[in-house]
């Protein structure tokens, strides 16, 4: 793994993707942090995080999208796979690479609420706090973006892919005010759900007949708890756009309601999607 680790921290610094993601960080760090803190003479760093989420969409895919799809499009990637580090090493490896990227330019946010306790009181927990809940919530859409990026040869389509995630998952608090309308909606989305998850066991399975099953059953479910507890169906509903809301723990703690649920989520997170990533690189060892 760290052979691994080494070589991608390198690849990142010596293709620029490193410097440009670091100076536009940096740009923008700064810029909030003067206009917000500086200019307007507040001590709410939390702040500046807040408003730089907004630039983790662009920058993040742009760290992500070629872990996997470079490998892939190189032919590269059998090499790798039958090489003596295990499945888990290399995508642990790539992943703490990337985590890297992304919070080396953070170096120099840790100094800025030190810089303003010089002109007056600041909680030091809270920017902390905030600065920690940040760091999870990149390294959370870079796991995303990893697994995005083990599934497809081009870099393009990771980027783009990964992007068009994140911004779901952005605006989700919105989508979620929209979808909870009613409980034929709900009933229609999780079918939806429902269909995609049953093409993937499908392909995983390879059996048409395993995907067709697991579909029908699952439609059976759904019909039933519609008749007989449609509010079932709504809370769950609301259950799982609420969990696919991958900013709003990162806005909790912003807004001071920081809480150890919000790392065990973000950890979850990043752990689900770098096993996800590892089997779609089992699948391709073996095929």
């Amino acid at each position: 793994m760290a052979a691994i680790f080494k070589r991608e921290t390198k690849a990142y610094y010596t293709s620029m993707v490193g410097y440009v993601t670091a100076a536009v960080s940096l740009f923008f760090l700064g810029l909030y942090f003067a206009n917000r803190n500086l200019m307007y003479a507040s001590s709410d760093f939390a702040s500046v995080l807040y408003t730089t989420t907004i630039i983790l969409l662009f920058l993040l895919p742009a760290i992500s999208m070629r872990s996997f799809a470079e490998e892939r499009r190189n032919k590269t990637d059998q090499l790798l796979l039958t090489s003596p580090v295990s499945i888990p090493g290399i995508v642990l490896g790539k992943f703490l690479a990337e985590v890297v990227s992304f919070a080396a330019p953070m170096v120099v946010a840790i100094i800025m609420p030190l810089i303003l306790t010089a002109f007056g009181s600041v909680s030091l927990v809270s920017a902390y706090s905030a600065l920690l809940a940040y760091l999870l919530l990149g390294a959370a859409c870079l796991a995303i973006g990893t697994w995005i990026s083990a599934l497809t040869e081009n870099q393009i389509i990771a980027y783009l892919a990964t992007f068009g995630v994140l911004v779901v998952s952005y605006m989700m608090n919105s989508i979620q005010t929209m979808f909870t309308s009613g409980n034929v909606l709900a009933l229609v989305v999780f079918l939806v759900i429902l269909l995609i998850a049953s093409v993937l066991v499908g392909v995983v399975c390879k059996s048409l007949t395993t995907g067709c099953a697991v579909f029908c059953v699952g439609g059976v479910v759904l019909g039933v708890v519609f008749v007989l507890r449609p509010t079932w169906l709504l809370a769950a509903f609301d259950s799982v756009l609420s969990a696919l809301a991958l900013f709003e723990p990162f806005n909790g703690v912003v807004g001071g309601m920081f809480s150890i649920s919000a790392i065990v989520y973000y950890l979850s997170v990043i752990a689900l999607f770098l096993f996800l990533t590892g089997q779609a690189l089992e699948r391709r060892r073996w095929n």
